[in-house]
């Protein structure tokens, strides 16, 4: 039976669909990262989803913490940007597929999660989402072929970001892994508007509080394309033992390309347990 291997959607644009470029792009990255210390174990990481040009640098200050470490399998909770649909689906099939090779999924893992109440195994939602494809070269580089375990929320309603967050802490206890909450901040705002909305998410993060973080999506008072994966990884990590966070670096587009009429903002925060 042929295997279903989800293929590169977004090699060539969000980042080098070259092996060896992309290979050396994500080391020069991971080499010119600077990050904060994190006294404890690394139980979840909040990362930017943009181009390597964007956001690369950011995400990588977030994967240097990992460098070092292994697991046996690493979940990533991602927004739907392309196929809108009701729940969160759990990857179907047997692998992802970058440049750099196949990341097999932790079948046996996936298969606990579905249920009555909303998640479900499906290729839907993973077809050409780019929010789980660009963390995967960084996986790759770091812990060659590590299992994953891909989630895509179509609906990011309450109910559902705490119910992911519940199963999620249900199957993952006392387990070897690390959670990715896949998101970037606010979307096509002035710099100083992004920044006003930015902080508000950054405050949320650094203050632990799912439950105000999404309230304060709610009610629009802050932006992130990745609200509920965040809000559900952070509620998992709690129930896992996660006492801490830590903001480690954010900036947007316009600290980038100097363009501050319309930025996106980009975050990486590390979730852990102090010793």
């Amino acid at each position: 039976m042929m295997k279903r291997i989800r293929e590169p959607a977004v090699a060539g644009l969000f980042y080098p669909a070259e092996p060896d470029v992309l290979g050396a792009e994500i080391e020069n990255l991971l080499g010119k990262a600077t990050t904060k210390q994190v006294n404890g174990d690394i139980i979840a990481l909040v990362l930017p989803h943009a181009g390597y040009p964007y956001s690369g640098f950011t995400a990588s200050t977030g994967y240097k913490l990992l460098s070092e470490k292994k697991f046996d399998t690493i979940i990533i909770v991602s927004p739907s940007h392309r196929e809108y649909f009701d729940g969160i689906s759990v990857y179907a099939g047997e692998a992802y597929k970058t440049p750099l090779g196949v990341l097999p999924v932790n079948e046996a893992l996936a298969d606990t999660l579905p249920d009555d109440e909303g998640i479900f195994r499906s290729e839907i939602g993973h077809r050409k989402e780019h929010a789980i494809e660009v963390h995967l070269p960084f996986l790759q580089k770091l812990f060659g072929s590590v299992k994953i375990l891909p989630i895509v929320m179509g609906d990011q309603r309450r109910s559902l970001c705490f119910h992911l967050g519940d199963r999620l802490a249900e199957v993952l206890k006392g387990k070897n892994i690390v959670l990715i909450a896949s998101t970037d901040l606010s979307h096509y705002h002035s710099y100083d508007k992004a920044q006003l909305l930015d902080e508000i998410a950054i405050n949320d993060i650094a203050n632990f509080d799912c439950e105000q973080m999404m309230t304060d999506l709610e009610i629009e008072r802050t932006e992130m394309c990745g609200g509920g994966p965040t809000v559900a990884v952070l509620h998992t990590a709690r129930q896992l033992g996660a006492t801490h966070t830590e903001v480690l670096y954010h900036c947007n587009s316009g600290d980038v390309t100097g363009d501050h009429a319309s930025v996106v903002g980009y975050l990486s925060a590390a979730v852990f347990k102090t010793h």
